[in-house]
């Protein structure tokens, strides 16, 4: 079966997202650079689906279908994913959402392994810049707590408890409304909390190298 992908296209990056299969995103200077490295990351984010108890097809970098072109933003150059698809915007049943929640989770237990192996100081960049493991474990938890508003959930300190109920959110079944003012879509916010840990989980494992 082809895979789903949407491209967000800004000024100076390009992201290619597969769209159901939240945190498999990745980033290039054009279309084709973004969907060659999208297609470049599919065995490593094969350990996500496996995690999760969901199937992953073989061949699922093989076959994409680029179904929606989306115009990106400031942010999208910036280095995030920040435009919801509108195949996002579709109501989800409960056994997709399932699903979802199950696969986001799967991105946190890898963040997380992979943190717990990591050193505490990481390799940094030609010029000295980057963050190590536990600055960049404070940013995943902070930024986290962000998107946790998007979905109406408010004053959990506990990162733990956080993530548990933004899980039990997105597990849910929904209609296509907003969950909270200014919210964004389920399926999109899943992309986003997935993709933002995964792409420091993989960040951590190269430089730690």
């Amino acid at each position: 079966m082809a895979t789903a992908v949407c491209l967000e296209i800004g000024t100076k990056r390009v992201f290619a997202s597969a769209l159901d299969w939240p945190g498999w995103c990745r980033s290039g200077k054009t279309e084709e650079d973004a969907l060659e490295t999208l297609a470049d990351y599919a065995e490593r984010y094969a350990a996500v689906p496996v995690r999760a108890g969901v199937r992953f097809g073989v061949k699922a970098a093989e076959d994409f279908v680029v179904v929606e072109r989306l115009a990106g933003n400031a942010t999208t150059d910036f280095g995030a994913p920040a435009v919801p698809a509108r195949a996002e915007s579709a109501a989800v049943d409960a056994r997709s959402a399932k699903g979802t929640a199950a696969l986001v989770w799967a991105c946190w237990e890898l963040f997380d392994d992979v943190v717990a192996n990591a050193p505490s100081r990481l390799r940094k960049g030609p010029r000295g810049g980057g963050r190590d493991r536990d600055k960049i474990v404070e940013h995943v938890a902070d930024a986290e707590t962000s998107y946790a508003r998007k979905l109406g959930i408010k004053g959990i300190r506990d990162h733990a408890e956080l993530r548990r109920a933004v899980a039990e959110v997105l597990g849910r079944r929904w209609d296509g409304t907003g969950v909270a003012d200014n919210a964004w879509p389920t399926r999109y916010l899943a992309r986003r909390i997935a993709w933002h840990a995964l792409d420091h989980a993989w960040e951590i494992e190269d430089k730690s190298e």
